[in-house]
């Protein structure tokens, strides 16, 4: 079929079953299933070459969602830290707070913040691993 303009589309002559320019119904010569099959085939090929781009692309974080992690890291220590704070002036040992601190504290922080915030998260960071070693050092004494 060939689109010709705002006329609307025109089929070629070579295009044309000999059946339908009679009127009538006609089944899809055998070559004609052959190459329909082969288009499937290759269609389905490219399905999942633009699948696996489309997940290598959701790979790939940007600048802001990369801060944003950073950031969320970072107030999560916080947030572990305080825990740990109020369960021991709550007369408690705190041993659940220090595992929830070391288990934040292991998880992968992005390395390509801006300096500002590198900065915060190292001194979060520090903080937390503060926290931790006394706490062990405490136990190593008891």
């Amino acid at each position: 079929m060939k689109v010709t303009g705002p006329a609307g589309a025109a089929s070629t002559p070579a295009s044309r079953p000999a059946a339908r320019a009679a009127g009538g119904f006609a089944l899809p010569s055998a070559g004609a299933a052959s190459g329909a099959g082969h288009a499937g085939a290759t269609s389905s090929a490219s399905g999942v070459s633009s699948a696996a781009a489309l997940m290598a692309l959701q790979g790939v974080e940007d600048p802001t969602e990369r801060r944003r992690r950073a950031i969320r890291r970072g107030s999560g220590l916080l947030d572990r830290l305080d825990e740990l704070k109020l369960a021991l002036l709550g007369g408690q040992d705190g041993a659940a707070a220090l595992e929830r601190l070391a288990r934040n504290l292991r998880e992968e922080r992005p390395e390509d913040a801006e300096p500002g915030l590198k900065s915060v998260l190292d001194q979060i960071d520090l903080r937390a691993a503060v926290e931790l070693a006394k706490a062990e050092a405490g136990r190593v004494r008891a």
